[in-house]
Protein backbone atom coordinates (compact mmCIF):
# COMPACT_ATOMS: atom_id res chain seq x y z
CA UNK A 1 0.00 0.00 0.00
CA UNK A 2 1.30 3.46 -0.81
CA UNK A 3 2.22 5.92 1.97
CA UNK A 4 -0.30 8.51 0.79
CA UNK A 5 -3.23 6.33 1.87
CA UNK A 6 -1.61 5.53 5.21
CA UNK A 7 -1.03 9.22 5.93
CA UNK A 8 -4.55 10.00 4.83
CA UNK A 9 -6.18 7.55 7.22
CA UNK A 10 -3.95 7.72 10.31
CA UNK A 11 -4.77 9.23 13.67
CA UNK A 12 -8.13 10.56 14.76
CA UNK A 13 -9.64 10.35 11.29
CA UNK A 14 -9.71 6.56 11.40
CA UNK A 15 -12.99 6.33 13.29
CA UNK A 16 -14.76 8.99 11.22
CA UNK A 17 -13.56 7.36 7.97
CA UNK A 18 -14.78 3.98 9.18
CA UNK A 19 -18.20 5.40 10.07
CA UNK A 20 -18.43 6.93 6.59
CA UNK A 21 -17.41 3.56 5.13
CA UNK A 22 -20.06 1.71 7.16
CA UNK A 23 -22.73 4.26 6.22
CA UNK A 24 -21.74 4.06 2.56
CA UNK A 25 -21.28 7.82 2.23
CA UNK A 26 -17.71 7.74 1.00
CA UNK A 27 -16.14 8.20 -2.43
CA UNK A 28 -15.47 4.88 -4.26
CA UNK A 29 -11.72 5.53 -4.50
CA UNK A 30 -11.51 6.06 -0.75
CA UNK A 31 -13.72 3.01 -0.23
CA UNK A 32 -11.19 0.74 -1.93
CA UNK A 33 -8.36 2.30 0.09
CA UNK A 34 -10.25 1.67 3.35
CA UNK A 35 -11.03 -1.92 2.31
CA UNK A 36 -7.28 -2.49 1.79
CA UNK A 37 -6.49 -0.95 5.17
CA UNK A 38 -9.07 -3.18 6.89
CA UNK A 39 -7.65 -6.25 5.19
CA UNK A 40 -3.98 -5.42 5.89
CA UNK A 41 -3.98 -3.48 9.19
CA UNK A 42 -5.09 -5.28 12.37
CA UNK A 43 -5.85 -2.01 14.20
CA UNK A 44 -8.18 -0.90 11.41
CA UNK A 45 -9.77 -4.34 11.28
CA UNK A 46 -10.47 -4.40 15.04
CA UNK A 47 -11.89 -0.89 15.01
CA UNK A 48 -14.01 -1.71 11.96
CA UNK A 49 -15.55 -4.78 13.61
CA UNK A 50 -16.19 -2.80 16.80
CA UNK A 51 -17.96 -0.01 14.92
CA UNK A 52 -19.85 -2.48 12.73
CA UNK A 53 -21.15 -4.26 15.83
CA UNK A 54 -22.23 -0.94 17.33
CA UNK A 55 -23.92 -0.03 14.04
CA UNK A 56 -25.92 -3.27 14.07
CA UNK A 57 -26.97 -2.72 17.69
CA UNK A 58 -28.15 0.80 16.89
CA UNK A 59 -30.05 -0.42 13.82
CA UNK A 60 -31.72 -3.29 15.69
CA UNK A 61 -33.05 -1.28 18.63
CA UNK A 62 -36.52 0.10 18.35
CA UNK A 63 -37.19 3.55 19.66
CA UNK A 64 -40.04 3.81 22.10
CA UNK A 65 -42.92 5.98 21.06
CA UNK A 66 -44.41 8.25 23.71
CA UNK A 67 -47.96 7.48 24.69
CA UNK A 68 -50.82 9.26 23.00
CA UNK A 69 -51.48 11.23 26.20
CA UNK A 70 -47.86 12.24 26.70
CA UNK A 71 -48.38 15.94 26.04
CA UNK A 72 -51.50 16.06 28.16
CA UNK A 73 -49.74 14.23 31.01
CA UNK A 74 -46.87 16.71 30.94
CA UNK A 75 -49.23 19.68 30.92
CA UNK A 76 -51.23 18.25 33.84
CA UNK A 77 -48.01 17.76 35.82
CA UNK A 78 -46.91 21.33 35.15
CA UNK A 79 -50.31 22.65 36.19
CA UNK A 80 -49.76 21.27 39.70
CA UNK A 81 -46.99 23.78 40.36
CA UNK A 82 -47.46 27.45 41.17
CA UNK A 83 -47.23 29.81 38.25
CA UNK A 84 -44.74 32.68 38.54
CA UNK A 85 -46.37 35.98 39.53
CA UNK A 86 -46.95 38.64 36.93
CA UNK A 87 -44.30 41.32 36.53
CA UNK A 88 -46.64 43.98 37.90
CA UNK A 89 -46.61 42.33 41.31
CA UNK A 90 -42.88 42.13 41.97
CA UNK A 91 -41.48 45.25 40.26
CA UNK A 92 -41.26 48.22 42.60
CA UNK A 93 -43.05 51.11 40.90
CA UNK A 94 -41.27 53.67 43.10
CA UNK A 95 -37.95 52.75 41.49
CA UNK A 96 -39.41 53.12 37.99
CA UNK A 97 -40.93 56.50 38.83
CA UNK A 98 -37.66 57.59 40.47
CA UNK A 99 -35.66 56.76 37.34
CA UNK A 100 -38.20 58.48 35.11
CA UNK A 101 -38.14 61.57 37.36
CA UNK A 102 -34.35 61.64 37.26
CA UNK A 103 -34.19 61.56 33.47
CA UNK A 104 -36.98 64.11 33.11
CA UNK A 105 -35.20 66.43 35.57
CA UNK A 106 -31.98 65.97 33.61
CA UNK A 107 -33.62 66.90 30.31
CA UNK A 108 -35.38 69.89 31.90
CA UNK A 109 -32.06 70.96 33.41
CA UNK A 110 -30.39 70.88 30.00
CA UNK A 111 -33.25 72.91 28.52
CA UNK A 112 -33.04 75.50 31.29
CA UNK A 113 -29.30 75.75 30.82
CA UNK A 114 -29.75 76.13 27.07
CA UNK A 115 -32.38 78.85 27.40
CA UNK A 116 -30.22 80.66 29.95
CA UNK A 117 -27.51 80.95 27.31
CA UNK A 118 -29.84 82.86 24.97
CA UNK A 119 -29.37 86.62 24.86
CA UNK A 120 -33.00 87.71 25.25
CA UNK A 121 -32.27 91.43 24.71
CA UNK A 122 -31.25 91.16 21.08
CA UNK A 123 -33.82 90.73 18.42
CA UNK A 124 -36.54 92.63 16.63
CA UNK A 125 -37.60 96.18 17.36
CA UNK A 126 -40.63 95.65 19.56
CA UNK A 127 -42.26 92.93 17.49
CA UNK A 128 -42.96 89.56 19.05
CA UNK A 129 -40.80 88.12 21.77
CA UNK A 130 -37.65 89.85 20.68
CA UNK A 131 -35.51 86.74 20.24
CA UNK A 132 -33.93 85.73 16.97
CA UNK A 133 -33.32 81.99 17.35
CA UNK A 134 -31.25 81.89 14.18
CA UNK A 135 -28.55 83.87 15.98
CA UNK A 136 -28.41 81.59 19.04
CA UNK A 137 -24.96 80.10 19.56
CA UNK A 138 -25.63 76.44 20.33
CA UNK A 139 -21.91 75.66 20.51
CA UNK A 140 -21.90 76.99 24.09
CA UNK A 141 -24.51 74.44 25.04
CA UNK A 142 -23.20 71.39 23.21
CA UNK A 143 -19.44 71.93 23.06
CA UNK A 144 -18.46 68.65 24.71
CA UNK A 145 -18.72 65.14 23.26
CA UNK A 146 -19.69 63.71 26.63
CA UNK A 147 -22.64 66.11 26.87
CA UNK A 148 -23.77 65.05 23.41
CA UNK A 149 -23.49 61.33 24.25
CA UNK A 150 -25.31 61.89 27.52
CA UNK A 151 -28.13 63.75 25.77
CA UNK A 152 -28.46 61.01 23.15
CA UNK A 153 -28.61 58.39 25.90
CA UNK A 154 -31.28 60.37 27.73
CA UNK A 155 -33.36 60.77 24.59
CA UNK A 156 -33.18 57.03 23.83
CA UNK A 157 -34.05 56.07 27.41
CA UNK A 158 -36.87 58.59 27.44
CA UNK A 159 -38.30 57.14 24.24
CA UNK A 160 -38.09 53.62 25.68
CA UNK A 161 -39.89 54.80 28.81
CA UNK A 162 -42.57 56.51 26.71
CA UNK A 163 -43.00 53.35 24.62
CA UNK A 164 -43.44 51.19 27.71
CA UNK A 165 -45.88 53.66 29.20
CA UNK A 166 -47.99 53.81 26.04
CA UNK A 167 -47.92 50.04 25.51
CA UNK A 168 -49.06 49.43 29.09
CA UNK A 169 -51.94 51.87 28.55
CA UNK A 170 -52.86 50.07 25.34
CA UNK A 171 -52.76 46.66 27.08
CA UNK A 172 -55.07 47.98 29.81
CA UNK A 173 -57.52 49.25 27.20
CA UNK A 174 -57.47 45.90 25.40
CA UNK A 175 -58.02 43.97 28.65
CA UNK A 176 -60.95 46.18 29.61
CA UNK A 177 -62.64 45.76 26.24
Amino acid sequence: MNTENKDLFEGSEMESRLWEFIDGSIHPSEQTAIEKLIAENSEWKAKYHELLELHHIIQSTELEQPSMRFTKNVMEEIAKYQIAPAAKEYINKKIIWGLAGFFIALVVGFLVYGFSQVDWNTGSSGKGIGVDFTKVDFSKMFNNDYVNYFMMLNVVLGLILLDRFLSSKRKKLIEEA
